[in-house]
């Protein structure tokens, strides 16, 4: 792929939410003194400081404003990060600019002041429809204020994508598939519908080690899965990716550049970037305290904590991760060129066996021989990934 092919993305990092959800392990603080300010000067400075580190910077077809919680940000600020991306990047003419939202209505009604500073698509962090749900997950919102702060937000924007959570206890098939289907008859094109997972340093992983049931059974999560999978395909939205569904053209561009292990940067407390540079794949990591990042931005112009060189083996082994989560699956040809001999990075006696029993085959996609996941496969993807990579 050539330079002018490869996609570019810029991620931002708002570290702060009202309150800390028990499932969460993301870089989030809740603080009720937050100097926005002194985040504005630390993000300009640190973007800048990052466009430099490029071989040739490329224009950005994606910014996705993550947490934490952007809703909570001022929209002066996001639009200063907006205006700060384009002069020192450009912009391609159909950029994505996505920002994470929990579905209250004052967050909601506030997002309008968001459209008027750039961004141009919502992801709601809805997550259950149903009281008992959202009360276990930690959620402050009900579900009659979800669904009005989602009316509300598919009037102001064109794109609009929901998270949901499901394989929760006490979960049924039928259960979710009602879910399912009232949310269907809302008209969206993107939904992100997650199997919960019991993430260590979260409240409910102090849980699960005292003996609390959080999920559902192994055998009702992967019937959830096929079910889920199959409501979707026939109303219209292909699961594009394992954990995200959308109408052709709804994809979300900016998840599209991590899975096809392409290029972003990020900047905020705790943020990732990685790029190629020079035939090499550059990772690099901010200071996860937003006090400390502060401090660091403020002496340094940026608050890079980790900075690494990927091995060839390495580098495969981040685009054989990502790109099996997808259902155009991953290019062995590309890899080869990057990273080597494939039986360097791939067990070929493995791969074959996972080929003879269906968890696996390669595909055509956009001119290119792929290998991808099966329906089976995916239910079975981190053990499968685990058993071909070297």
């Amino acid at each position: 792929m050539s330079h002018e092919d490869r996609l570019f993305g810029l991620y931002v990092h708002w570290p702060f939410c009202k309150a800390k959800c028990p499932y969460c392990d993301f870089n989030s603080h809740v603080s009720k003194q937050i100097n926005f300010p002194a985040f504005q000067a630390g993000m300009l400075a640190e973007m800048r400081h990052l466009a430099n580190r490029l071989e040739q910077p490329s224009r950005l077809c994606s910014i996705f404003f993550g947490g934490g919680t952007p809703s909570l940000m001022p929209p002066d600020l996001i639009a200063a990060i907006i205006a700060e991306a384009e002069q020192i990047f450009g912009f391609s003419t159909d950029i994505e600019i996505t920002a994470e939202a929990n579905p209250t209505s004052v967050e909601a009604a506030g997002l309008a002041s968001f459209k008027s500073a750039g961004v141009n698509r919502v992801s709601l962090g809805i997550q259950a429809l149903d009281p008992a749900q959202l009360h276990f997950l930690g959620r402050e919102h009900s579900v009659t204020e979800a669904l009005e702060a989602l009316a509300l937000v598919q009037t102001t924007f064109a794109k609009v994508s929901i998270d949901l959570i499901y394989g929760l206890p006490g979960q049924t098939l039928g259960s979710w598939q009602m879910t399912l289907q009232k949310l269907l008859e809302l008209g969206l094109d993107h939904l992100s519908l997650y199997q919960l997972t019991i993430e260590a340093g979260t409240l409910f992983h102090t849980r699960w080690r005292r003996g609390d049931v959080l999920t559902g059974s192994d055998d009702l999560v992967a019937d959830l899965f096929l079910m889920t999978n199959a409501i979707m395909e026939e109303a219209g939205l292909s699961a594009y990716e394992v954990s995200n569904y959308a109408r052709n053209g709804h994809e979300c561009q900016h998840n599209l550049n991590y899975w096809q292990a392409q290029d972003w940067l990020g900047i905020g407390p705790g943020a990732h970037s990685r790029f190629d540079y020079w035939g090499q794949r550059i990772g690099l990591v901010t200071r996860r305290s937003p006090k400390s990042w502060l401090e660091m931005t403020a002496l340094n112009g940026h608050a890079i904590e980790v900075e690494s060189l990927e091995t060839p083996t390495g580098w495969a082994s981040e685009m054989l991760m990502m790109g099996l989560r997808l259902k155009a699956g991953v290019d062995l040809d590309l890899i080869e060129r990057k990273c080597g001999p494939r039986k360097l990075w791939l067990d070929l006696e493995r791969l074959e066996t996972h080929l003879n029993a269906g968890l696996v085959h390669f595909i055509q996609y956009q001119n290119s021989e792929r290998l991808a996941t099966t329906a089976g496969g995916r239910l079975l993807l981190n053990s499968l990934l685990a058993d071909i990579s070297r």
